[in-house]
């Protein structure tokens, strides 16, 4: 199940879309995959998700950036952006349409909602000038994997998923494809990410084996919750985090994953980040979900 690099360094990476600034939750996952790469002596990256331009803020991407140098959390090399890579997509998609493995989908939501809006068989009463294209996924098939925060995770994808989207019926890539895709042409042995995504790593890792692509170690870390009990996205909760004092946001987000506090008054990110690298242990990272607070470490818009 797990890839070997015998002649690379661990590679985790930090990768959001350009929905909006970053804020607690997001912090959270970029301090969470920063820590769990640095204490495995690896390499941590960045990549912009940047596939879906109807959710994507002008600015976003630019600004999460200056956010993660305010904090500290340098890349170890450029910041991909999914949005120059359709060539690779294109390429994996072929592929898996010449295996059969792929086929183009007539099926429109309306025409899917008598199922649950899950497709597994075409149901469609006419073709579209629109056609989605989507990964087959046979009655029987079963994944598993063991995540280091969330423990042992089984799932029949075909009864709880279907066959999955690659390629929106709008034209643009869905993310399971473009994320396996990725993750591989990066050599990224381990993704740590938020626990939201934990229900789509059984998909993304049966696209990895339709692909013959390597299968990276994951680590789902707690949600953030606002007071609704929502994940911490955009929601009036979701302030970006006040830039005047990173230290402080990083602390808070240290807490938040289940860390003693450092003994430390620094106001030097990197000199926290220092000390944090060698302080983390994973075994804290609680499985969640967590409650967000307005006031909590400096996390507040100021």
């Amino acid at each position: 199940m797990h890839p070997t690099h015998p002649s690379s360094p661990p590679r985790g990476r930090f990768a959001p879309s350009p929905t909006g600034p970053l804020h607690a939750g997001s912090l959270l996952a970029a301090l969470g995959s920063w820590l769990f790469a640095r204490r495995a002596g690896g390499e941590w990256h960045v990549r912009i998700e940047d596939i879906d331009p109807p959710r994507e803020v002008a600015g976003a991407a630019d600004a999460q950036l200056r956010g993660l140098h305010r904090l500290g959390l340098h890349p170890d090399g450029p910041v991909a952006r999914q949005s120059t890579r359709g060539a690779l997509y294109a390429q994996a998609l072929e592929r898996l349409l010449d295996q059969g493995d792929a086929f183009v989908c007539h099926c429109s939501r309306s025409a899917l909602a008598a199922h649950d809006g899950i497709h597994r068989r075409c149901v469609a009463g006419a073709r579209r000038r629109d056609p989605s294209i989507r990964l087959r996924v046979p009655e029987g098939t079963h994944i598993a994997f063991d995540d280091a925060i969330q423990g042992h995770v089984a799932e029949d994808v075909h009864a709880t998923t279907g066959d999955v989207v690659l390629r929106r019926a709008d034209g643009f890539w869905a993310y399971q494809l473009a994320v396996v895709v990725d993750d591989a042409a990066q050599g990224m042995t381990d993704v740590v990410r938020g626990a939201d995504l934990l229900g789509s790593t059984a998909r993304q890792i049966l696209l990895q084996q339709r692909l013959g692509l390597p299968t990276p170690h994951y680590a789902h870390l707690p949600l953030l919750l606002d007071a609704r009990g929502h994940k911490l996205s955009k929601s009036l909760d979701a302030l970006p985090f006040d830039d005047r004092d990173p230290v402080a946001a990083l602390a808070c987000a240290w807490q938040r994953l289940g860390q003693h506090a450092l003994a430390t008054s620094t106001g030097d990110p990197q000199h926290w980040l220092a000390m944090a690298a060698t302080a983390f242990d994973p075994s804290r990272v609680p499985r969640g979900p967590l409650a967000a607070s307005h006031n909590a470490g400096g996390m507040d818009a100021p």
